[in-house]
């Protein structure tokens, strides 16, 4: 066998098989991926002191309810665009929200401090976080968190000053 037969050969059994593998099995998992945003259906996020959560948002509905400076509840109507939801799932991916615990919470449950409760639903799952701020996690899991909070409030803020802007 010549040498370039060898090397045919070696390409065809070898090299050959394991690229198809790859994609066989590569395509499978981007296939059967649990958060996917073409199956995104809706972002929550309900934040406050402790139990009373009075600041909430649904994109679902887009109800959103928070406490304003003068401690009076407000509630308006506001939904977040497609690209907002679609940045706002692709920083849930790029932080690792999908591997977040479900429960992140103080260990001293007179402590107060804020409780966060994020969840993201999908039309096949729901991945929902509970983290309260006094959390003695790990740092980067801490760090993650509060990162993802403060892109949603951003957004929030955001959609919020634009609405008051044209009103």
């Amino acid at each position: 066998m010549s040498n370039r037969a060898k090397k045919i050969f070696l390409l065809l059994s070898v090299v050959v098989p394991f690229m198809l593998y790859c994609v066989y099995y590569y395509g499978m998992m981007v296939k059967n991926a649990p958060y996917k945003f073409a199956e995104f259906e809706s972002l929550k996020l309900e934040y406050g002191f402790n139990d009373s959560l009075l600041n909430k948002y649904n994109s679902a509905t887009g109800d959103y309810q928070f406490v304003n400076r003068k401690d009076s509840v407000v509630k308006m109507h506001m939904n977040l665009s497609k690209d907002d939801l679609l940045y706002l799932h692709r920083k849930a991916a790029e932080l690792g929200f999908w591997d977040f615990p479900a429960n992140e919470i103080k260990k001293d449950p007179k402590e107060r401090s804020m409780r966060y409760i994020i969840e993201y639903k999908y039309k096949r799952k729901t991945k929902r976080v509970v983290y309260d701020e006094a959390y003695d996690g790990n740092e980067k899991l801490k760090d993650a968190n509060e990162r993802l909070i403060k892109e949603i409030q951003k957004k929030l803020d955001e959609n919020e000053a634009r609405l008051r802007n044209i009103k």
